[in-house]
């Protein structure tokens, strides 16, 4: 007999052997019904595999937010048998499941094109509406490599190769169909249901190698019901509609070209908003204590050497080598440079905490494919910052940054933020007892804080663990921007060292701060989180003053100049252009307020006010105007900082 442990913490007994669905069955017929796989110590599993051990169990029904992922899985399969109905002779490779769906790499002669999506769909229908079982099957080797071969599968043959020998080799039947798979699958094909859609259609090369044969990859998208692909699809065409690539050339912020890819060329208007966000961090970092600093774009490997980069990180860095044949690296990290200026000069115990920040730009190699926009780029400009503390400082320091990374967040609207705990990766560096010394304190930090984690594992850096911060959009979607992480392991290995209170060298700790993170990819976020109406202090351009009649000219003029003499980004347009057009043309370019000015404002020194997104139009003096546009562009710590002051007269 075995024991298994139900979610409500009930005990039963079975025999050795019992099936998921025997247990689901012994519960109630409806369960039985529903029951689409089962979960054994956190492990999904068939729910026709045999139960040998004592297992906490838990029954998965198709409606629990764990089937999503098998849905996406059997859909996959489904298209890849679509597929070889459809067109004899293509070859399936890997149909992994991926965010919000799956996708599968085809080896076929002639190129799939958009309206065959079309085709597979309906014939994935087909093969849903059959309902034809997922049964499993254990294979040797050399038959699964024979049966694959026999079939002109020779990138099976090379995936069956590369399963380590102490596996299984499983293969799965639906129907007459199979894959070699490792499973967990629902019972049937019809389980998958309707709410499937085919996305498009990319190139992939075999195991995303560039010196293997490119393959052709059709993505889907599947959900747990119609309502819910609905849903998803709107978020798309929303998502669409809010790109920032398409939104900074409306705005006229930025672009890139060929001749610097992965490298962004900045707009005046664009800039402005850069720095804006360098601004407003300057000053919260300036409040908390923060020295801001600049270190080297280029290094000698030798400090990359040393600081564990070269082995760890060295096919993502750009590297060059002199006449002299000394070799260097563009920084793809500011840490090393942050320790450099920690050791000039002896520190002691009484000067830590020390807050070092630096808007540092960094490179990074990324694959040609994967650049997107602002989001992935191989330049960008980090938030940087290191505090370098005792041991017994690190609760303390890291409760801090918490509040401050939550407080900057908010003043950006982000409210709704998941904070995720990530410790050792598998490729690192430093001992283990570093490393339990290491988490052990940043979990001591967040629960500190008050905060609770999602446990992310394997995911840290190399030299330490980490809290991320990831924010969740206007339409849902999350973004990883500030990062804490705790260091045990490059100051030493760096050198670095302050007096202590017995008057020997200690290593100080080492804390890895970022907010936005990548300035760029913050941009991004912020534009499509806004649909690029930016608040009113963002705005690159922040009041618009145009003409109705070319009289009016010379007042508006004198309109915007009192503008930007209020501290106001003000632009003028006397364009010989109907005022309609104007504003549309304005209005496209996201300006939050744009003055209007003709006979009659000139003769009563005033302004018609049109805000974006706004039917309604108010008429006011220009002194008024400007006052009321002033207040409501203060950035919002400097609000806090006025409101402050205020209230202590």
């Amino acid at each position: 007999m075995i024991t298994l442990t139900f979610p409500d913490g009930d005990k039963r007994d079975f025999e050795n052997g019992v099936s998921g669905a025997d247990v689901a069955a012994s519960i109630s017929n409806s369960l039985r019904k529903k029951a689409v796989a089962v979960e054994l110590n956190g492990v999904l599993k068939d729910l026709a595999d045999p139960i040998e051990n004592d297992a906490e169990i838990s029954i998965v029904t198709r409606d629990d937010e764990t089937a999503l992922e098998l849905i996406r899985h059997d859909a996959a399969h489904v298209m890849a048998e679509a597929v070889q109905e459809l067109y004899p002779g293509t070859q399936v490779t890997i149909g992994p499941v991926i965010e919000n769906g799956f996708y599968y790499d085809f080896a076929r002669n002639e190129p799939f094109h958009p309206e065959d999506l079309e085709k597979i769909e309906a014939k994935m229908r087909e093969i849903v509406a059959r309902d034809k079982p997922f049964t499993k099957e254990i294979w040797s080797r050399e038959e699964a490599k024979r049966f694959f071969a026999d079939k002109g599968e020779q990138f099976k043959v090379e995936l069956v190769d590369a399963i380590p020998e102490d596996q299984e080799i499983r293969i799965y039947r639906q129907g007459e169909w199979l894959d070699l798979c490792r499973g967990p699958h629902m019972p049937s094909t019809g389980k998958v249901g309707n709410a499937f859609k085919l996305m498009k259609i990319a190139g992939a090369y075999w195991r995303g190698d560039a010196r293997n044969p490119m393959l052709q990859r059709i993505y889907g998208t599947a959900w747990a019901s119609p309502k819910d692909l609905k849903t998803y699809l709107e978020r798309l065409e929303e998502a669409e509609r809010r790109d920032h690539r398409r939104l900074g050339r409306e705005m006229d912020l930025f672009h890139f070209q060929e001749e610097g890819p992965g490298v962004v060329f900045w707009h005046p208007k664009g800039w402005t908003l850069f720095q804006e966000l360098i601004g407003y961090m300057r000053r919260r970092q300036q409040a908390n204590d923060y020295v801001e600093v600049n270190t080297p774009q280029l290094l000698d490997r030798a400090l990359w050497e040393a600081s564990g980069h070269w082995e760890k990180y060295h096919e993502n860095m750009f590297i060059t080598e002199t006449e002299d044949e000394r070799v260097f690296a563009l920084k793809p990290m500011n840490c090393p440079g942050h320790v450099q200026v920690f050791k000039n000069g002896l520190k002691s115990y009484r000067d830590l905490p020390i807050k070092i920040s630096e808007f540092g730009a960094v490179h990074r190699y990324e694959p040609s494919g994967a650049l997107h926009g602002l989001f992935r780029v191989r330049g960008f400009t980090q938030d940087d910052a290191h505090v370098f503390c005792t041991e017994e400082q690190i609760t303390q320091e890291a409760v801090r940054l918490n509040d401050l990374i939550l407080s900057v967040y908010k003043d950006f609207g982000f409210e709704d933020v998941v904070i995720k705990f990530s410790d050792r990766p598998e490729v690192r560096i430093g001992s283990d007892a570093v490393w339990d010394k290491a988490e052990a304190a940043l979990r001591t930090a967040g629960e500190a804080a008050g905060q609770t984690f999602v446990h992310n594992p394997g995911d840290g850096a190399f030299y330490g663990p980490k809290l991320d911060y990831v924010l969740r959009d206007a339409i849902g979607r999350e973004w990883q921007c500030g990062t804490v992480q705790v260091d045990l392991n490059l100051p030493g290995r760096l050198g670095a060292f302050y007096i202590g209170a017995d008057g020997e060298k200690h290593t100080p700790v080492m804390l890895h701060r970022a907010m936005f993170g990548s300035l760029e990819r913050f941009t991004g976020i912020l534009l499509e989180h806004f649909a690029g109406h930016m608040p009113l202090w963002l705005a690159p351009v922040q009041v618009m003053v145009t003409t109705i009649v070319s009289d009016a000219d010379d007042y508006a003029l004198k309109v915007r100049d009192a503008c930007r003499a209020a501290g106001l980004r003000a632009d003028v347009d006397l364009r010989n252009e109907k005022i309609n057009y104007k504003v549309r043309e304005h209005s496209l370019a996201k300006i939050p307020v744009i003055f209007v000015v003709g006979k009659r404002e000139v003769d009563d020194g005033a302004v018609n006010i049109r805000r974006l997104g706004v039917k309604e139009q108010s008429a006011l003096p220009l002194d008024a105007a400007i006052a009321g546009i002033v207040d409501e562009a203060l950035a919002p710590d400097v609000r806090r900082q006025r409101e402050e002051a205020s209230k202590a007269a």
